[in-house]
């Protein structure tokens, strides 16, 4: 069966019918419909929890969409699945990949700050300062233009970046 009619709630629902009206009356190709159906199935799953079935839609979708600002969502989806499974490494591998596309995805920047917060905190627990500091000015750094790209997102960011800047 495919993923558009496993859905059990009515958002889910409504968006699958609104999609499939929207695809079959727009002016699109063979190719971005295809895109857009991988794409919407890729969410479905993710919010399942299905990850590796997300994934396998994710990477059919980036086979057929073309356009940059449509590829830098699926790469963030794509990081975002990473980043849940621990591999942070290659999660941000693929928020900047998003962030080549789209500059003004503060998502991915404020994912990008949180991956290297962590790791600036797990330096100062092995009694790294240096690296540590290294890694907080990074995450300084990505939160600030997320901020900046978003102002009411953050808070807890702008916190951190406050209580930062007063030490």
């Amino acid at each position: 069966m495919p993923r558009s009619q496993k859905n059990d709630n009515f958002i889910d629902k409504t968006f699958t019918v609104v999609a499939d009206i929207l695809l079959k009356i727009l002016p699109t190709s063979i190719d971005e419909k295809k895109a857009f159906t991988y794409y919407r199935n890729g969410m479905s799953a993710q919010s399942e929890g299905e990850y590796a079935e997300a994934l396998q839609n994710y990477y059919q979708a980036l086979k057929y969409e073309i356009d940059a600002y449509d590829r830098s969502y699926m790469l963030y989806n794509i990081g975002l699945i990473h980043s849940s499974n621990g591999q942070q490494s290659k999660a941000l591998e693929y928020y900047y990949q998003a962030l080549d596309r789209n500059p003004r995805l503060s998502q991915a920047l404020n994912n990008i700050a949180i991956i290297y917060h962590y790791r600036g905190e797990q330096a100062l627990l092995n009694n790294q300062d240096e690296i540590s500091k290294i890694f907080f000015d990074k995450a300084a750094d990505y939160w600030q233009e997320a901020i900046r790209l978003s102002p009411t997102s953050y808070t807890k960011a702008k916190n951190w970046l406050t209580l930062r800047k007063n030490k």
